[in-house]
């Protein structure tokens, strides 16, 4: 039998769904990785049926923590910090604080993961301020992009560690030799953009990441760098934006296929095509953003994922703790800071 090498929590209680997501897709990514341990982290009643349901049982790959409290999506992060140390997503971060597990995976409130994550687990030396980054679908394959809302107001310095970490981590999971990093402004241009934005693209230059300039929000999309760099405020307004338009082509796909017969006639003709489309676009192909910068791997699900976008994000764990990446991105911000002195 294949010895076990990684350990990932999964906070069974977490998002709009909760068990009846987590359960089947712990036991899907426990099918395709014969090496990897999972810890069921919630109420041990609904998770034991949960697991019956699927003939499924407890054994040395699959064990159940028991957790009395649950974070509501609507909780509020102080709520969620004083009120619920016995919540599945608390317990699950605090395996990864006390070493029993190498990372944890919660679909739950974004604000409550991120606060609870940062009190328990802390930041790595050298960083600030920790992001939430995700890879997106781009025409050339995806990037990369931090900061996705965890800051809002990010300095010159915020941004420079955001893009060491990007980089970083672009390098461990993608296999990128030495990752584009952009910086987004609002022209490519360098006179282009306020004094702090300047500052930051001055900054990222000196760093050492291989560092393209500025780039646009079309720019995205079109896969011009490995690394987009932005502000949090920034960064949830333009995934938002994606997400909507990649929801309005597929309305109105249907739309026009739906008007007449022999519209019809041609989606059915088309379907091969339009199934490839909806695959490539699909936002759950990309689920798993990752709460980088802490000293332990968080990531993060979104609340509304599906079982296979759920698998998705554990998948995403799973990488991020087979390249070490938070050691990866503490020795290069290392480095950072010594330099640093050294000027």
């Amino acid at each position: 039998m294949t010895a076990l090498h990684l350990t990932i929590a999964l906070d069974a209680m977490g998002g709009d769904y909760g068990i009846p997501v987590v359960v089947p897709a712990a036991l899907k990514v426990l099918r395709k990785h014969s090496s990897v341990r999972l810890v069921l982290v919630g109420d041990q009643e609904q998770i034991s049926a949960a697991l019956r349901e699927h003939q499924a049982d407890v054994g040395a790959r699959l064990t159940i923590q028991h957790a009395s409290q649950k974070v509501e999506m609507d909780d509020l992060p102080s709520v969620a910090l004083r009120n619920k140390k016995d919540s599945s997503m608390r317990i699950a971060i605090n395996l990864v604080k006390s070493g029993d597990v190498d990372a944890c995976v919660s679909a739950g409130n974004t604000g409550a993961l991120m606060a609870v994550a940062r009190f328990v687990l802390k930041t790595l030396k050298g960083i600030d301020r920790p992001a939430i980054c995700t890879a997106l679908p781009t025409i050339s394959g995806r990037t990369h992009m931090l900061d996705l809302g965890a800051n809002i107001g990010s300095g010159p310095e915020v941004l420079q560690q955001f893009a060491v970490m990007g980089s970083e981590l672009a390098n461990a999971v993608d296999g990128i030799e030495n990752p584009t990093v952009g910086l987004l402004n609002i022209g490519e241009e360098e006179m282009k953009g306020g004094e702090e934005i300047k500052k930051a693209a001055e900054l990222i230059a000196s760093s050492g990441v291989n560092y393209y300039g500025f780039v646009e929000g079309d720019d995205i999309f079109k896969g011009t760098v490995n690394v987009v760099v932005c502000d949090g405020f920034i960064g949830n307004i333009a995934l938002k934006s994606g997400e909507g338009v990649a929801k309005m082509v597929t309305h109105f796909l249907k739309e026009e296929f739906k008007r007449s017969f022999f519209s019809k006639l041609r989606a059915l003709i088309a379907l091969p095509v339009l199934k490839a489309f909806k695959n490539r676009v699909d936002p759950g192909r990309y689920n798993g953003a990752t709460l980088i910068g802490l000293q332990g791997i968080v990531v993060k699900s979104h609340g509304g994922a599906d079982v296979d976008s759920f698998a998705n994000a554990i998948e995403v764990a799973i990488k991020e703790v087979d390249h070490n990446v938070p050691e990866r991105i503490a020795k290069q911000v290392e480095t950072l800071l010594v330099e640093r002195r050294a000027g």
